[in-house]
C-alpha cells in the first residue's frame, strides 16, 4: 500500500514565493498612487463649471393656482429649505395667449441662464394649433422631473357615481348642453375632451380657463358640468367633497393607496378604460433654458432637479399629487420629446385642432 506523507503546516498560513510578493507589493502602490491622483483631480475640480449669478426667474407659461403653477412654488420651496442654490429664485406666472406669452418670452432670452421655464405639453400644442413661430428645440432642454395624469371630474353634489352614469347622461341631452372646463383653448383638456366626445359618442360645449385652479373653481360652482383636471388641480375639492373623480385618462390606476377623501385614495378611481371609454393621456412636467444656453448651463440645472427629485418633500409631494416620478436629462430627455411631440401632433391633427398651415 501506498502512504501519503503527512507534512504539518501552520493554521490559516501559507508560503508565498518572493515574485509573487513583490508583485503583490508593488500593485498595492500602483493603486494607492492611482487614488491619491484620482483625489487630486476631483478636488481640482469645482463643484460646477457654472453657478448663477443672481437670481433666477422661474417663467409658468400658466395662471396661477394649476398644476404647473404649484409645482413651480414647491420646487422653489425645496431649493429654498435645503439651500440647494446659493441664489434666490422667483416664480412668474406668464400664462397669457394659452401660455404663449410664457413661451416666447423665454424664447426671446437668448443666452440668460438665469431664466428657467416650466414645461409641459404647451410646447407641442400651441405651434399646432395656432401657428406659433416655436418649436421646443428653439430651447434648451434641462430635465424632465414628473408625468401628470388626467382625471374626468363631476360636481359632488350632482348624481353621476360613474364616469359611465356621467356619460349617459350627457348622451341623452342635447349636444353642447353640457359644459366642459379646461385650461387654455386646442390644449391638452381640449385634446382630452375631443377624444373622450368620440369614445362615447357625446358633444360637449368647452369653455377655456387661465387656469386649472379657475376650472375647478367653476366646476364647483356649477358654472360647468365637469372638467378634466389634473389631479392636484382639484385636490383639495375632492377632500372637501365638493366634487367628484370618476375615471382616469391612463393605462392602469395609480399606485398611491394612502386615502385622501373618507373614503378614497388615488388607487381606488378607476381608469376610463374601465368604465368602457379607452381615453389615455399624461402629460410631461419638464424645465428648459433659453436659446444659446451653455452646456454646463444645462448641465447645473439638471443636477439641481435631480437633488431636489431625492428630497422627501419633493417624494411626499408626488404621492399627494398622484404624479408620476419620472426624471430625465440629456438624450433619454430628448428622445422622450421627439416621441411625445409625435404624438401629439397625432392627436390634435385627429381632434380637427391643428391650424391649417
Amino acid at each position: 500500500m501506498k502512504h501519503l506523507t503527512h507534512r504539518p503546516s501552520t493554521p490559516y498560513s501559507r508560503t508565498v514565493p518572493a515574485a509573487d510578493a513583490a508583485r503583490s507589493r508593488l500593485a498595492k502602490k500602483t493603486l494607492f498612487i492611482a487614488s491619491l491622483s484620482a483625489l487630486a483631480s476631483l478636488s481640482a475640480i469645482p463643484a460646477h463649471a457654472w453657478e448663477p449669478t443672481r437670481p433666477v426667474e422661474i417663467i409658468v407659461p400658466a395662471g396661477a393656482g394649476g398644476a404647473s403653477d404649484q409645482m413651480a412654488r414647491t420646487i422653489q420651496s425645496i431649493i429654498l429649505k435645503h439651500n440647494l442654490m446659493k441664489q434666490t429664485t422667483l416664480v412668474l406666472n406668464k400664462g397669457g395667449a394659452s401660455g404663449a406669452e410664457g413661451i416666447m418670452d423665454t424664447k426671446a432670452s437668448p443666452k440668460n441662464p438665469h431664466k428657467l421655464m416650466v414645461a409641459f405639453s404647451a410646447i407641442y400644442t400651441l405651434p399646432l394649433a395656432v401657428n406659433l413661430p416655436f418649436n421646443w428645440r428653439d430651447l434648451t432642454p434641462v430635465a424632465m422631473i414628473a408625468q401628470d395624469e388626467f382625471l374626468l371630474w363631476t360636481n359632488a353634489e350632482a348624481p353621476y357615481k360613474t364616469a359611465a352614469d356621467y356619460l349617459k347622461a350627457v348622451k341623452a341631452a342635447p349636444p353642447g348642453q353640457f359644459k366642459m372646463g379646461g385650461t387654455g383653448a386646442k390644449r391638452e383638456d381640449q385634446i382630452i375632451t375631443v377624444a373622450l366626445e368620440k369614445a362615447a359618442g357625446v358633444k360637449f360645449t368647452y369653455v377655456p380657463y387661465k387656469s386649472g385652479g379657475e376650472a375647478a373653481t367653476q366646476l364647483v360652482g356649477k358654472h360647468t358640468e365637469s372638467n378634466v383636471n389634473n389631479p392636484s388641480e382639484n385636490i383639495a375639492q375632492w377632500r372637501a367633497d365638493q366634487v367628484n373623480a370618476l375615471c382616469v385618462f391612463s393605462d392602469k390606476r395609480m399606485v398611491y393607496t394612502e386615502k385622501v377623501t373618507k373614503t378614497q385614495s388615488w388607487a381606488d378611481i378607476p381608469t376610463c378604460k374601465e368604465a368602457g371609454y379607452d381615453v389615455q393621456y399624461q402629460m410631461l412636467r419638464a424645465f428648459f433654458l433659453p436659446p444659446g444656453s451653455t452646456a454646463d448651463q444645462a448641465a447645473y440645472y439638471a443636477d439641481l432637479l435631480k437633488k431636489v427629485s431625492e428630497t422627501p418633500e419633493w417624494k411626499d409631494y408626488l404621492a399627494k399629487q398622484a404624479l408620476k416620478g419620472d426624471y430625465r436629462t440629456g438624450e433619454d430627455f430628448v428622445k422622450f420629446l421627439e416621441q411625445d411631440e409625435a404624438k401629439h401632433k397625432a392627436l390634435m391633427q385627429e381632434a380637427g385642432l391643428a391650424a391649417k398651415k
